[in-house]
């Protein structure tokens, strides 16, 4: 088998292919020009879309060129969803997330060199199509009876779908021929929900250009109760800084279940599997220390925001439960951990709120008289430092950066207060 395969198949990144024999030997026969798409449907991409770059990632170690599609015109329309129309957006606003998730997927691929990763836009090339084309020289080879036998489609028919919606199939097939003539592009990856549409691609260029072209599939990464991996409570783990910071970032990862985290390592970290496996041993002989959860934090932070931002992040935690100063933190790390901890804001136009105001305000204990319980039994801490006065209260010099203050109760209770005015 081909080694690229069997290194995809091992990680767990293979669902669906078509014939793996006839792929790898496609591999094997020189570099093969490979592409992925996605479509501007939020201003960032998140960690499903993280998925799809970690095999075109791999790919490119293994001598092939990817090619990177923002879809500027099938962002416009959207991919059909289980349940209900997509809003669409309009065209400046998919405009400008286009350019933002160029420029993310361009930071985590190296674009230099003869296989150096390709960005483009399907824009460049359905804006001047007119719709008799589309319909002439792409709709001819699509029969309707296999349109609707499409799942997503047949999920939609007792609710409605658009023919918006449907014929999107149309212009993501249109995307795999034009790379397929103008790159050479002979293989797309994407996720298994794609899948109809990878093979609908696949036959649009042996039908229209006599060709044969390949695909493969990734299964839904999913936590070990099968809800959808890299969801929280507060919503998607996106990978802009700006929408999931790094430290909320690092400390989702960091706090991934035991059961999944393995697997989890092997799809979004690098490391060779000789290393992955003795973590995996180390980690069940001895969990508590969550050496797999740590090494996936680790590498997927320092993938997406950098080993500085990884390295402010670790801080952070260490800061949060007294094992490093708060008062090292940078502002702008500190409001990260303020928002992860869902600081409660006050404002300080009548004074500063007394300890115990301050720990009933950021919810580490249910009350005031909690609070003060917390106070006499020396539980409770003001940026880690242990107050013993019940009437206590806050003064400037208590103000992190001039606005935050971290509360804890015991050893692991922390929460925050941002303080305006």
């Amino acid at each position: 088998m081909n080694a690229l395969i069997d290194e995809l198949q091992w990680r767990g990144l293979v669902a669906h292919s078509t014939d793996l024999d006839a792929l790898g030997a496609h591999l094997d026969a020189g570099p093969v020009s490979s592409y992925v798409g996605f479509d501007p449907t939020a201003p960032s991409i998140h960690m499903g879309n993280l998925v799809q770059l970690m095999v075109q990632r791999a790919l490119q170690r293994a001598g092939h060129q990817p090619f990177l599609l923002v879809g500027g015109s099938t962002g416009l329309i959207g991919d059909p969803k289980q349940a209900g129309e997509r809003v669409m957006n309009d065209e400046d606003t998919v405009r400008g997330w286009v350019e933002r998730i160029r420029a993310q997927v361009g930071r985590l691929i190296d674009l230099d060199g003869d296989r150096g990763a390709r960005l483009v836009n399907n824009l460049d090339w359905t804006r001047t199509i007119s719709a008799l084309e589309l319909l002439r020289d792409v709709g001819k080879h699509f029969s309707v009876n296999r349109m609707l036998d499409r799942e997503v489609v047949k999920s939609r028919l007792e609710s409605g779908i658009s023919y918006t919606e449907f014929s999107y199939v149309l212009l993501q097939s249109l995307d795999f021929r034009e790379l397929y003539r103008s790159y050479g592009v002979t293989m797309q990856t994407g996720g298994s929900d794609q899948w109809g549409n990878i093979t609908a691609g696949i036959d649009l260029i042996r039908r229209s250009e006599g060709a044969r072209a390949h695909g493969v599939g990734t299964p839904l990464v999913t936590k070990a109760d099968g809800t959808k991996f890299g969801k929280t409570e507060s919503g998607t783990v996106w990978l802009d800084p700006e929408m999931t910071s790094p430290y909320a970032f690092h400390q989702y990862f960091l706090n991934a279940e035991d059961a999944m985290v393995v697997a989890y390592l092997k799809v979004f970290s690098e490391r060779p599997r000789e290393e992955i496996d003795d973590i995996a041993r180390q980690s069940e002989e001895k969990p508590f220390l969550r050496i797999a959860q740590r090494a996936l934090a680790d590498d997927i932070t320092d993938l997406v925001h950098g080993r500085t931002e990884r390295e402010s992040a670790e801080a952070a935690g260490a800061a949060l439960f007294g094992r490093s100063e708060l008062r090292d933190l940078d502002e702008r790390t500190l409001a990260a951990v303020a928002k992860e901890l869902g600081a409660a804001t006050v404002h300080a136009g009548a004074g500063l709120p007394t300890v115990v105001d301050a720990l009933a305000a950021s919810g580490v204990v249910p009350s005031k008289s909690a609070a003060r319980r917390a106070i006499e039994e020396g539980g409770a801490y003001v940026n880690n430092v242990k107050v013993s006065d019940p009437d206590a209260a806050l003064t400037s010099e208590d103000l992190l950066q001039g606005r935050f203050v971290i509360v804890r109760r015991g050893k692991k209770t922390v929460g925050a207060l941002a303080v305006a005015g």
